[in-house]
Order: structure tokens, then sequence, then C-alpha cells
């Protein structure tokens, strides 16, 4: 069995955002040589996500609209997380959302559902961030 490991760098102009990583991931499958396997991809902070959706702009404000109303971002005096850093939100998000996604490998390709991709989800952005891909197989 073979063993793959590679990190993607991330770094949003914006406090939150949805960044499709698809194109990266399946880069970082051809890179591996891996045929049949599986592959792990996840969030290296706690106050980001990877997750696996449809990549449909209205779904995308959906989401934005719906983890608002589940963890708004002000005030930020509502949370007792918040003092060093106002962020409390962002580590809420993330755990809706999820860490990591395992992807199925068949013959050299990602084994995905219709209209499935995968996505990097920025809640506190703004800065340098990391995604691991691990891809493991033969």
């Amino acid at each position: 069995m073979k063993s793959y490991k590679k990190e993607l760098h991330i770094h949003t102009k914006t406090r939150r955002a949805l960044v499709n990583i698809t194109p990266q991931v399946r880069a970082s499958l051809t890179e591996s040589g891996i045929r049949e396997g599986l592959c792990l991809v996840n969030a290296m902070h706690i106050t980001a996500s990877v997750f696996i959706n449809d990549d449909e702009s209205g779904l995308h404000r959906d989401f934005e609209r719906w983890l608002e109303k589940l963890a708004p971002e002000k005030p930020h005096d509502q949370y007792d997380h918040n003092g060093y850093e106002d962020n409390a939100d962002a580590h809420l998000k993330r755990t809706v959302m999820g860490r990591e996604v395992v992807v199925a490998i068949t013959n050299g390709k990602l084994d995905f559902g219709t209209w499935e991709q995968i996505f990097y989800g920025e809640f506190d952005g703004m800065r340098d961030k990391r995604v691991l891909v691990k891809i493991i197989g033969e």
C-alpha cells in the first residue's frame, strides 16, 4: 500500500468564504499515482471546515444565512470564549459543518455522487490556513 500527503494553502480575503477545492484534490490524486484507495481531506484549523456538497451559489448563500442564524458573529460579548479573540462563532460553525471528508478512489478518480464537490469552509479568515490531503491505497 502507498501513502501520499499534500498540504493545500488557503488565504481568503474575507472572514467567511466557501472555496471549491475539488480541482486541487484531484491534482493531488493524480500526483499520488494511487488508483484504488481512500482520500482524506481535512481542515487543519479549528475555525475552518471541509465538507461535500453542490457548487451552487444559491446554496452557498443559504449556508451563510443558516450558519449566521445558528451562531451569529455579533454581538461578540454573547460568547464566553470571546476575549482574546472574537471568533467563537467560527468555532461553532466549524463544528456544524464538519472537520473532514473521506472519498473513495476508484480507477484513479474521486468516486463522487452526482454534483458532489469538496469545499473548504472558512469562518475566521484573512490569514494563512492549511488543508491536509492524505491518500492511501494502491
